[in-house]
């Protein structure tokens, strides 16, 4: 593809895809002034909608290869010679964006007996009429055959041939004398036409041919190569590297800002390093999980060693940008997730102070509850001007404890040397791109509202009902098992039963087959096609707060939860703890979390495509072929990595995630995602080891332990995707904390408390991200613009847009401004004049809404939905004299 890697197209965010490709793409551009004209995806395991668009025709592609789709669906295309289409794969953007997409007859491989390489049996091509085996005539037949077979299944008078694959051409010569005498002895035959050629060539043969191509509007997922082995496991096979590469993935571009609103500093520290290790982290075999275990430890010392370079960007530009004193040093905590802080973990009883800058990196405005440990309750909380802010402390369960000292340990080397006891909470509003400064002092109180608990023991007497939460949205559980049974919002007047379970699929080792098919690393494959559910009833522990509710239930031994209710937020967050998974009965598993409603969906749901565009989903149906159902629950998972939604005539159910997983609903009105999962067998796929993860320390080895999150809502028709869209952006780019601690004798040690990088007044519309704000090595800097909602979605937010870029950059002067392609190595302009042209059957030519060229006066972009603008920026340079300024 060009990119920095040939990126997985399941478990990957849209924004990651960008980022990689660019990085390679302007590479080649300053290495060879070069500018890929051709997709090569020949080995992701599924294809992408978002892949055919956005990194297919918004990159200035004219056409994209790839070598797996489903085997049913492959032989129905052969039949029909609709292998190659043209792929249209946004209904927003339509035919603007599409592409002619080509599936190769099988997979990346060259024809049945023609294997060259030192150790494969096909017959080479012996053309000493002397010798005994003398076959240039045969080897002629042979090749002839092969053209006119796959001849049978193309259109046009061309096919291409993929003459290699994995591990092939570790001794090139005999591939390529063979192929120069087949070359050479087939031309000389007649019959047909052969040479060594390129995807280019071939693309351009099939344009001039002026055919119409069958039209493709939807993805290639799930793959199955055959009738068990439907790849939907590494959805989400390693969940902690998948939650790990997110996590950084959002820290990657505020580090960016960051380092832009400092200016670079090409001596220093900058975010190349974590760029670099990001990129090669969307592979098809890292992200996805479907890597040997030491090189997942590899990708995730390559993100860490990334990681520490950017903290210090990071720290820099804040003492940079907050005039802060020289003694200042902005320290961060990667593992906040586990309670793990030790900037925070201070003794503030002495009378130091704990300082909290946070950055918010999305270009609105937010509040959002904020979370960090604490040694004492008896703190309090007040903003820049000194004025106490409400917040609430909670204590630390022995769980989060037990989890945060034994990955703690596994992840800086040491055993932690203090233990906090609580969570302090507070409400923090920051502007966009911009941050805010929180003052952490001891009190002699603790904090101003400490939460009440209350135990619910699952007593068979117990009968009530347990309302949970302090705001409009209340969640019901039985105080008699447990579990959750009710929802309602005041809000706006949902009420629903709702019902949440934890099961697991017991993996099946194929044991039973005649071609052996276990569930592994790629590999999807249930025992059963029903879930084995747990049994029993659940203890329950409610906290109350002024912010928040919490409710505590351990599942199992090994499965915790810890469900939130805001005062301020409409939705519920789900915080789980799952593993190490038990093995001794020698059984591998894959757990699950199902949420049950009364929404009647008939079979349909909503996944999106690399956090971008949604695709409706049938269960058990293809739109492409007549599916013949082998793996009822396997063949119905799909990739999410934003979310997954379902609806009726009268309400809509939606979960969010925090990192990429698999899910489905496999039954109406109930969605499941699949949380983690640990295997005993190998697959066979060519990872050559079971997914069975451990995590070491000194103490020994455990069976690897996921912490993460899901959020849940329910709105009426038409209104979710508000909610989906702008906190599935908030999910992406959390807010980043960075602490300072100082003695009690001043206020703040900097003179910058509160800083906006856009026009104070200003913010970006509801409906547009910042999705990149970089300087590049040159001095210049690179911008994009994302509309986040594609047509008809909302109501209100689903209309073009309009950003002014004067606003954004209200301290700099814009020299030069160009559009460029999505990965800017190239015009925009120039990218479309040389843009192929396709014919579809059956596409219906309309005026497709796109922004219009930029103002070069008034600096305003426009935005059409689900339309991402990108931008190659040039500031008037400044630069001072002892008196005066000048601007060149």
């Amino acid at each position: 593809n060009g990119g920095w890697c040939m990126h997985d197209e399941a478990a990957t965010h849209y924004i990651d895809m960008i980022d990689q490709t660019t990085l390679g793409h302007r590479y080649i551009k300053e290495e060879f002034n070069v500018t890929p004209r051709i997709g090569w995806q020949i080995d992701p395991f599924g294809h992408s909608a978002v892949q055919a668009y956005l990194l297919g025709s918004e990159v200035g592609f004219d056409s994209l290869f790839f070598g797996r789709i489903d085997y049913q669906d492959r032989e129905k295309r052969k039949g029909e010679k609709s292998l190659e289409v043209v792929w249209q794969g946004s209904k927003s953007l339509a035919s603007s964006v599409q592409i002619f997409a080509g599936a190769f007859p099988k997979n990346y491989e060259p024809p049945t007996g023609f294997y060259f390489e030192v150790n494969d049996d096909s017959d080479i091509v012996q053309d000493d009429i002397n010798l005994f085996d003398y076959n240039v005539q045969d080897r002629v037949n042979d090749f002839v055959a092969a053209a006119f077979s796959q001849a049978n299944i193309t259109r046009t008078n061309h096919v291409m041939w993929t003459m290699g694959t994995d591990f092939k051409y570790q001794y090139a010569h005999t591939w390529f004398r063979n192929l120069d005498k087949l070359i050479h002895y087939v031309n000389e035959d007649g019959r047909v036409n052969a040479l060594y050629s390129t995807p280019s060539i071939y693309t351009d043969a099939k344009y001039a041919s002026n055919e119409s191509w069958p039209l493709k509007t939807d993805d290639y997922f799930p793959y199955a190569d055959r009738i068990n082995g439907y790849w939907t496991g590494y959805f989400t096979s390693r969940p902690a590297i998948k939650g790990y590469v997110r996590q950084l993935s959002g820290y990657y571009l505020a580090a960016r800002q960051l380092e832009f609103f400092k200016g670079r500093d090409e001596a220093g520290p900058t975010s190349d390093s974590l760029g670099d290790a990001l990129a090669i982290a969307q592979h098809h075999d890292a992200v996805s999980g479907t890597e040997q275990q030491h090189v997942a430890n590899d990708y995730a010392k390559r993100l860490s060693i990334g990681y520490k370079e950017a903290e210090d960007v990071v720290s820099a530009s804040l003492a940079c940008i907050t005039k802060s004193s020289s003694k200042s040093k902005f320290k961060q905590c990667p593992l906040l997730n586990i309670s793990y802080c030790p900037p925070a973990e201070v003794d503030l009883s002495l009378g130091k102070k704990l300082v909290v800058v946070i950055y918010n990196s999305l270009g609105w405005k937010r509040a959002d509850v904020v979370k960090i440990p604490v040694v004492s309750a008896n703190v309090t909380v007040q903003d820049s001007n000194g004025k106490e802010i409400e917040s609430q402390i909670l204590s630390i369960v022995d769980t989060s404890i037990a989890l945060r000292n034994f990955y703690a340990t596994a992840s800086v080397g040491k055993s932690p040397a203090e233990r906090p006891l609580y969570w302090l909470a507070f409400t923090a509003e920051v502007p966009p791109l911009g941050f805010s400064t929180y003052v952490v002092t001891s009190s002699k109180k603790a904090g101003v509202v400490s939460v009440t608990e209350k135990v619910y023991q699952s007593e068979e007497s117990q009968n009530d009902a347990v309302e949970v939460g302090p705001g409009n949205l209340k969640l019901v559980y039985s105080a008699s098992n447990g579990k959750l049974s009710g929802y309602f919002n005041g809000k706006n007047t949902i009420k629903s039963s709702l019902e949440q379970s934890y099961s697991y699929y017991v993996g099946d080792d194929g044991s039973k087959d005649t071609e052996p098919q276990a569930s592994g690393a790629y590999i999807f494959r249930p025992n059963s096609t029903f879930p084995i559910h747990s049994q029993g009833k659940i203890p329950l522990t409610v906290l109350r707060g002024p912010l928040f509710d919490e409710v505590h239930q351990s599942i199992s031994s090994w499965i915790y939860q810890i469900t939130r209710v805001y005062k301020e937020k409409q939705h519920a967050e789900v915080e789980f703890i799952v593993g190490p998974i038990p093995i001794d009965d020698g059984l591998g598993k894959e757990v699950i979390t199902q949420i049950t409603t009364t929404i009647k969906n008939n079979k349909t749901f909503y996944t999106d495509s690399n956090g971008r565009d949604f695709l409706e989903r049938i269960r058990d149906y293809r739109s492409d072929w007549n599916l013949q159902v082998n793996q009822p629950v396997a063949g119905n998972y799909y990739p999410i990595n934003l979310g997954i939604y379902l609806k009726d005539d009268a309400n809509e159910f939606s979960i969010l995630v925090d990192r990429s997983v698999g899910g489905s609903s496999i039954f109406d009105g109930q969605l499941e995602l699949m949380l983690h999962r640990r295997l005993l067998h190998d697959d066979g796929e060519g990872v050559a080891e079971a997914l069975n993860e451990t995590v070491c320390i000194p103490d020994g080895c455990k069976g690897l332990t996921v912490q993460g999150k899901f959020y849940f809502r329910i709105d009426p028709l038409g209104e979710g995707a508000r909610w989906r869209r702008s906190f599935g952006q908030e999910i992406y780019s959390p807010l980043l904390l960075a602490f300072s601690d100082q003695d009690g004798d001043g206020w703040i040690n900097f003179q910058v408390p509160t800083f906006t990088g856009i026009d104070p007044s200003y913010s970006l519309p509801d409906n547009v991200a910042l999705i990149t704000l970089q300087e590049l090595a040159d001095r210049k800097v690179l911008l994009r613009l994302a509309h986040l909602y594609e047509v008809g979605e909302d109501k209100d937010l689903s209309v073009p847009a309009s950003v002014e870029l004067k606003k954004l950059f209200p301290n700099k002067k814009i020299s030069n401004i160009v559009e460029t392609s999505l990965t800017a190595n190239q015009k925009r302009e120039d990218m479309e004049k040389k843009r192929l042209v396709w014919s579809a059957e059956g596409s219906k030519l309309h005026n497709i809404l796109r922004g219009g060229p930029i103002d070069p006066i008034n600096l305003v972009v426009e935005l059409a939905p689900m339309e991402i603008r990108t931008f190659v920026i040039k500031f008037v340079k400044k630069f001072s004299t002892a008196s005066r300024v000048f601007s060149i």
